[in-house]
């Protein structure tokens, strides 16, 4: 963080969703890779996901007292079948002014 130093880190913090597919939005991304282009459908479900991964990432580093979390990262992986976790994960960190 600009401004800012590490003063502490608390530890690993994450959050993850999973997420299914919708079969009528799965017929749409299917007719959408006979044309080509962007499958907006999907595009629209991992901003969903990540966005609420984020959410319970940042919840959980809140409830650590951290300032900040950093070194994020994102991962994916599928957990059955036309299903999918999305999470993310890093390091919660207390911050003080720069000296």
């Amino acid at each position: 963080m600009p401004g800012q130093d590490i003063d502490q880190a608390l530890g690993l913090v994450r959050g993850s969703t999973i997420r299914a597919k919708h079969v009528g939005k799965d017929i749409m991304a299917a007719l959408r890779t006979l044309v080509g282009g962007e499958i907006k459908e999907y595009t629209e479900m991992l901003i969903e996901s990540r966005n609420e991964s984020v959410r319970r990432m940042e919840a959980q580093a809140q409830r650590l007292g951290a300032d900040a979390a950093i070194n994020c990262r994102f991962v994916t992986s599928q957990v059955m079948e036309g299903a999918a976790e999305l999470m993310v994960y890093g390091t919660a960190v207390k911050l003080r002014p720069k000296s």
